[in-house]
């Protein structure tokens, strides 16, 4: 049985009443969350949900989202997950190339999801509502897992790069399986004694599979926090006891900054993990000192399950580094035409192994491009030391990170392109104390128009998920180009926002 539901099933088995999941006073045993899980499944069957089928999962962390997560697994579906945050327009494109005729969502973000079903002719489920809770409750559950191949999908995330739309990364059964396992095992050594915080988001790879699926897969509790507020974090984290905390690095800043309050007691915290981003290393040590806790760097991205480097708990930490490739992968730094390059010297992180994606779904071309000779390149510039620990110095893409999200540029110069006023737009991330990189936006307009960069901002955030506006607009009569044409963004950061 090869099913990424299976992960449930067994820790039930072998613990029904231990706490699988916990939102505030809302507790689900293991046993009650594979008993959902199972109805769920059998409610998509009677709705003509079959193996392979994708069914997009919309919702914020809370106790519907494992749920429904590992009930359309069972059912043999294919989970594909969005941020609740995303507005029709974004969530009505990822229900058309995935071809998910399903959604499934919850109250907070139900009207932009059932505005993009109704446009592209999904059926929306809304869960914790009274009348479905009911219904699920009324299904007899699923008595089977549906089998599974080991390459078979079992969960499409949508990426970017800067060019062109978002991609489906095709993550296997046994991607997300062994990536798990080896988290659980060999990375943060977590058991049924173990209290995770899940304030990462669940729809994105690095609190889905270290997070949730880890967390299941060790028999663990996941302690939910459905957004992320420090104050609100530390008290969840000594009410619920957590052992471990994952966050990216503005988590970590929030946290520094809020302080422990008088009198809490965190002393069961033993791990802290930071991903997501580079964690400056003087935010890293005072995170230790002030929480008495060490913290581990680790590296991934969606087309790698997503943990495919980390500081292992068992050898010395370099703080800076991203540590050492983890079980069952192989990392190296190549240059331009694919040949490695010597130790301390830059180039690009490849990576071969069990949680390299199947590829982009129904995009050969980019799939051919990303894989080469069985090694999936990252597009982050490294370089690796004598010891084999790689230091992440740059991404080779423009990719923006603002606390913690990933923003494409291209994305949001497709919405500038659509303003009538705008002639041409770039899109660039700038430093920001708090969260990594802003969004900042640098407009040339059509001749005679007017407009301010309070309008620009309001077109761009009525059609995007708010972390992805630019907070930035500056304009200009003429945007750097290159010999042929192409905006050089590098020289817009220096010349037009003065920030490098």
């Amino acid at each position: 049985m090869n099913n990424l539901a299976t992960l449930l099933a067994e820790s039930a088995r072998a613990d029904g009443d231990h706490v699988a999941v916990r939102q505030d006073e809302l507790v689900l045993t293991y046993a009650q969350l594979d008993d959902k899980s199972a109805r769920f499944a059998s409610l998509l069957q009677t709705r003509g949900v079959r193996p392979g089928d994708r069914v997009a999962l919309v919702m914020p962390n809370v106790t519907c989202f494992p749920v429904a997560y590992y009930g359309i697994l069972r059912c043999g579906g294919v989970v594909v997950p969005m941020n609740p945050l995303l507005k029709a327009r974004e969530i009505g494109f990822a229900l058309r190339d995935s071809g998910s005729r399903t959604v499934v969502t919850f109250p907070p973000c139900a009207d932009e999801v059932a505005k993009a079903a109704a446009e592209t002719g999904a059926e929306c489920l809304v869960t914790g509502s009274t009348a479905f809770d009911i219904a699920v409750t009324a299904t007899e559950p699923m008595p089977h897992i549906v089998d599974r191949a080991d390459d078979d999908t079992a969960v499409i995330l949508y990426t970017s790069g800067t060019t062109g739309t978002p991609k489906g990364s095709e993550l296997t059964h046994r991607n997300l399986m062994t990536n798990a396992a080896t988290a659980a095992e060999t990375l943060l050594h977590v058991g049924p004694g173990d209290v995770l915080f899940g304030g990462l988001p669940l729809f994105h790879a690095f609190g889905q599979t270290c997070a949730l699926n880890t967390a299941v897969a060790a028999g663990a509790t996941l302690t939910l926090l459905p957004r992320f507020e420090p104050a609100k974090a530390l008290e969840i984290m000594q009410h619920d006891g957590a052992t471990v905390f994952l966050g990216v690095p503005t988590m970590y800043t929030a946290l520094l900054h809020t302080g422990i309050p008088e009198g809490s007691d965190l002393s069961r915290l033993r791990l802290a993990v930071s991903g997501g981003a580079s964690l400056p290393v003087e935010v890293l040590h005072d995170f230790e000192r002030t929480f008495g806790v060490t913290v581990l760097e680790g590296y991934g991205l969606s087309e790698t399950s997503p943990v495919a480097a980390f500081n292992p708990p068992d050898r010395p930490r370099k703080a800076g580094s991203i540590g050492l490739p983890i079980r069952g992968v192989e990392l190296k730094v190549v240059a331009d035409d694919g040949t490695s390059v010597r130790p301390g010297e830059v180039g690009e992180i490849a990576i071969r192994g069990d949680n390299v994606m199947k590829g982009y779904w129904n995009r050969p071309d980019a799939t051919a491009d990303a894989i080469r000779d069985g090694w999936f390149h990252s597009g982050d510039l490294a370089r690796v030391d004598e010891d084999g620990y790689y230091f992440i110095v740059d991404r080779k893409k423009d990719l923006i990170i603002r606390g913690g999200y990933n923003v494409y540029p291209r994305e949001i110069e497709e919405v500038l392109y659509e303003h009538p006023a705008v002639a041409e737009a770039a899109v660039v991330g700038v430093p920001h104390e708090s969260y990594g990189e802003e969004v900042a936006a640098v407009v040339t307009l059509r001749d005679g128009a007017q407009i301010t960069a309070d309008e620009i901002r309001d077109h761009v955030k009525q059609r995007v998920a708010a972390y992805k506006y630019p907070r930035i607009v500056t304009f200009t009569d003429e945007l750097p180009k290159g010999a042929t044409g192409k905006i050089l963004k590098r020289e817009i950061v220096v010349e037009q926002l003065g920030c490098r």
